[in-house]
C-alpha cells in the first residue's frame, strides 16, 4: 500500500516538474538553454528519488543533503552542485508557491562554498589585437569587426547580440537596446569607434549576406554566409577564429569582453549601480566583483607610476 502511494507521489511529483518547467518558459521567459538546464537537473533529481525510494513532496533535509553528496562523490563540480541545487530550491518554491506542498526544505539547504575565482579579463592591447584580425575588405570581415566592435562597446553577453534587429540598434542617439536574461530590456550607449564600425558593415555588408537566404530575409543585425541569423554559437566560434589568429589565449571567452568593459568602467570612475544596469545584473552583488579586479588595476598601474613602486 505505502509502494502504491509512493509511486503514485512520484507520478504526480514529475507532472508538476513538467509545469514548473513551462512556467519558466512561459511566465518566467527563461532562455531555451537555461530552461532545457533546469530540465536536465531536476530529471536527474527525480531519477534519484525513484532510485532512493524518496517521497519527493515529503523529502527531509538529511535526504536532499544525501543526493547532494551523491553527486559530490560522482565527482561532479561545485559550481554543478551548486546548479542542481539552485534547480531543486526554485522547484520547490514554486511548488509552495502553487499550494502543490506545504515543505520547503531546500530553502534552508547552505550551497557547497565556491573557490574564489576572479574572472578572465583582455588588456586593451589584446583587445586591438583581436579587432585587428578582421579583414575589412571582405562582407565577413567587416561583420567580424563590427559585431567585435559592438561586443567591447556594449559588454553585452553573446547570447543579446545573436538576438539583436537592425531596429534595435540606434546610430542617431548612439545607443543599443539589450535583452538580457528573462528578456529584460536595458539600454547601452556606444562610443564612436563601435559605430563608424557598425555603419560601415550596415552599408556595405550586410545587404552582401543577407541576400544569400534561400527563404525569407532576416531582421538580424549580424547575419551568417547564408544570409541567416547568426545564433550565439556561431558568434562564440567567430570570436574564438579571431582569438587564434591573435595569437591570444585559446581560454579567452566573449565573456572577458564583458568583464573587461566592466572592469574599464568602473576604473575609470563609474559607479557601481551604474555599472550594474548597464550590464543587465538583477544583483549588485553580481556587479561588485569587478571592484576587486579594478582596485587590483589601480595597484599595478600606482606601482609602475610611482618612483618607488618597484
Amino acid at each position: 500500500m505505502e509502494t502504491d502511494e509512493r509511486l503514485e507521489e512520484l507520478e504526480r511529483f514529475r507532472g508538476y516538474v513538467d509545469r514548473f518547467v513551462v512556467y519558466l518558459a512561459t511566465v518566467r521567459n527563461l532562455s531555451d538553454n537555461t530552461v532545457r538546464a533546469y530540465e536536465i537537473d531536476l530529471d536527474a533529481y527525480c531519477a534519484w528519488v525513484e532510485r532512493q525510494g524518496v517521497r519527493p513532496l515529503q523529502v527531509t533535509h538529511r535526504q536532499l543533503r544525501s543526493y547532494l553528496a551523491e553527486l559530490s562523490r560522482a565527482r561532479y563540480s561545485t559550481k554543478t552542485i551548486n546548479r542542481h541545487l539552485s534547480a531543486i530550491r526554485a522547484l520547490y518554491r514554486w511548488l509552495v508557491h502553487e499550494g502543490l506542498t506545504d515543505q520547503d526544505v531546500a530553502a534552508a539547504l547552505s550551497s557547497p562554498k565556491l573557490a574564489q575565482t576572479l574572472p578572465k579579463t583582455m588588456t586593451d592591447e589584446e583587445a586591438n589585437r583581436l579587432l585587428e584580425t578582421c579583414d575589412s575588405s571582405t562582407s565577413e570581415g567587416l561583420r567580424d569587426r563590427a559585431f567585435l566592435e559592438l561586443l567591447y562597446a556594449s559588454g553585452a553577453r553573446i547570447s543579446e547580440l545573436s538576438r539583436l534587429d537592425l531596429a534595435d540598434v540606434d546610430l542617431a542617439s548612439a545607443q543599443v537596446r539589450l535583452f538580457g536574461k528573462g528578456s529584460k530590456e536595458r539600454i547601452v550607449p556606444l562610443y564612436d569607434a563601435s559605430l563608424s564600425w557598425l555603419r560601415t558593415y550596415l552599408a556595405h555588408a550586410r545587404a552582401q549576406l543577407a541576400a544569400k537566404a534561400k527563404g525569407e530575409k532576416t531582421d538580424a543585425l549580424f547575419v551568417s554566409t547564408r544570409g541567416n541569423r547568426m545564433s550565439a554559437n556561431a558568434l562564440r566560434t567567430c570570436f574564438e577564429r579571431h582569438v587564434t589568429q591573435a595569437g591570444l589565449d585559446a581560454s579567452l571567452t566573449p565573456h572577458a569582453m564583458r568583464h573587461t568593459y566592466a572592469t574599464e568602467l568602473l576604473a575609470g570612475g563609474a559607479d557601481l549601480r551604474s555599472v550594474q544596469e548597464l550590464l543587465g545584473h538583477a544583483s549588485l552583488a553580481t556587479t561588485q566583483i569587478y571592484t576587486h579586479l579594478s582596485a587590483d588595476r589601480l595597484r599595478d598601474a600606482a606601482r609602475q607610476a610611482h618612483p618607488r613602486g618597484e
